[in-house]
């Protein structure tokens, strides 16, 4: 083909309007990919993927082989304190010893990431969610214990990022559980523990859609913001939020058990 008459015609001419609209159409049927190397993710990129399909034992693997590669990578410690947070969600319920050393092991890695690096906003969002359940899984007076470094915890990552979700799903909880302290119990805890914690539905419920702006796939925060407005007898909204929560995806091992009580509630409250 090199050696007919037309193609030394249009090769002998360097800027010929043909041998580039030649060249164009030859480079059109080439695909992308043999072109241009398709990006390789990386290994935490990996990890972070299998952590969102629940696949806890790759990503933790894969987080792991990465924190011995690079022990201060601040990183790699809040994301296996999210990931052990999710591993103590997602053992039974009555196995209590077992998932409060998921949770003391989150609180340890969310501590080390502080250490490392304070500025990382999600340090202290996962440090803030490991102590809160952790004091949740212990009793009333171990929450009223910690609350205040609960509140510093998340205090510090909204600071840091005004935006973080999971740190204003952690305040709408936080209001949401000091809505609900009585005055005379709020009276006796101040008294004998300290300041009790402040905070009211109107704050709470601020904090959940903020949160739910930012990332609308967690199932949590319309569950939270359901019995909110439960709580304040506004049923038609708290239903559509049940109604719109069983459309997103279970990415979180709690997940199942708050879609079944919002079906109960659902059920409950059509056959009134």
């Amino acid at each position: 083909m090199t050696n007919t008459p037309i193609f030394r015609r249009i090769c002998g001419c360097r800027n010929s309007p043909l041998l580039l609209f030649a060249l164009s159409a030859l480079f059109s049927f080439i695909p992308v990919s043999a072109i241009t190397a398709e990006r390789i993710e990386s290994p935490v990129e990996l990890a972070d993927k299998a952590f969102w399909n629940m696949n806890y034992t790759t990503a933790d693997s894969i987080y792991t082989a990465e924190l011995h590669r690079n022990p201060r990578n601040a990183e790699l410690y809040w994301k296996l304190a999210r990931l052990h947070v999710s591993l103590g969600e997602s053992v039974d319920r009555n196995k209590k010893d077992e998932r409060l050393r998921y949770y003391r092991k989150a609180l340890e890695y969310a501590k080390t990431c502080i250490t490392i690096d304070s500025t990382i906003a999600k340090g202290h969002s996962w440090y803030a969610a490991a102590l809160g359940i952790m004091a949740d899984k212990t009793g009333s007076n171990e929450k009223l214990n910690r609350a205040k470094e609960i509140k510093k915890a998340i205090d510090s990552a909204l600071r840091l990022n005004p935006n973080d979700e999971t740190a204003l799903s952690i305040l709408g909880s936080y209001y949401r559980e000091a809505a609900k302290i009585s005055w005379f119990k709020r009276m006796v805890g101040n008294a004998f523990i300290g300041e009790m914690p402040k905070g009211n539905y109107e704050l709470a419920e601020k904090a959940f859609r903020k949160a739910i702006s930012i990332d609308s796939r967690i199932i949590r925060n319309y569950h939270e913001l359901a019995l909110i407005e439960l709580d304040k007898n506004n049923r038609a909204e708290a239903l559509r939020l049940m109604k719109t929560a069983l459309n997103k995806p279970l990415i979180m091992p709690s997940d199942r058990r708050r879609i079944e009580e919002m079906r109960a509630l659902l059920k409950k409250y059509s056959e009134e």
